[in-house]
């Protein structure tokens, strides 16, 4: 006899195929996890190994992918989780330099801890020469000429670079390559 407040059709998280913030995929015998489940475990583990910073950091990121989800009214994707994490990181940066100029090398400090946190969570950046090889393609396939086309450059080399390149690394290497020289 089945129980009628179970009745499959009332509960869709009954029939759905696979849980939500599950493993995703398995890629050469290595398990893939959902990065917001990745952070949420790796907060577990510094709060056991009493890492205060981590933690704090990493409350602060899961923080911010909620607030963003409710935003959103959906949850978000890994791509979405990185550029979060990605705009964190270029807070805490400008937020180092502002410190540095105020003289409080503490804070500074600190944020800088935050920052090497944070970047574990993103994919390996492409080094100058890479960025500077997709900045030259990007010249190629837009046809631009002059500095004008800086524009059409960035957008196609941060396309290209899919998260993994500084949109102000890009931007300089284009200029340079764009403004011709005297």
């Amino acid at each position: 006899m089945k129980n009628p407040q179970c009745d499959e059709r009332r509960s869709p998280l009954l029939l759905e195929k696979e849980p939500r913030n599950a493993f995703l995929s398995v890629a050469q015998g290595e398990i893939l996890m959902d990065l917001k489940t990745t952070l949420q475990n790796d907060m577990k583990s510094a709060m056991k190994s009493q890492e205060p910073t981590k933690v704090g950091c990493l409350r602060m990121l899961i923080a911010e992918i909620k607030k963003r989800e409710i935003d959103k009214r959906s949850p978000l994707d890994n791509a979405e989780i990185q550029k979060v994490i990605a705009t964190l990181i270029k807070q805490r940066g400008e937020s180092v330099t502002a410190f540095e100029k105020g003289g409080r090398a503490d804070l500074a400090d600190k944020e800088k801890a935050e920052i090497d946190v944070l970047k574990v969570y993103l994919p390996q950046q492409l080094s100058q020469a890479e960025v500077e090889a997709l900045v030259v393609a990007a010249i190629n396939d837009s046809g631009a000429t002059g500095p004008n086309d800086i524009g059409k450059v960035m957008k196609a080399a941060l396309a290209k670079a899919d998260g993994r390149a500084d949109g102000k690394l890009v931007n300089e290497i284009a200029r340079a390559k764009l403004t011709p020289s005297a």
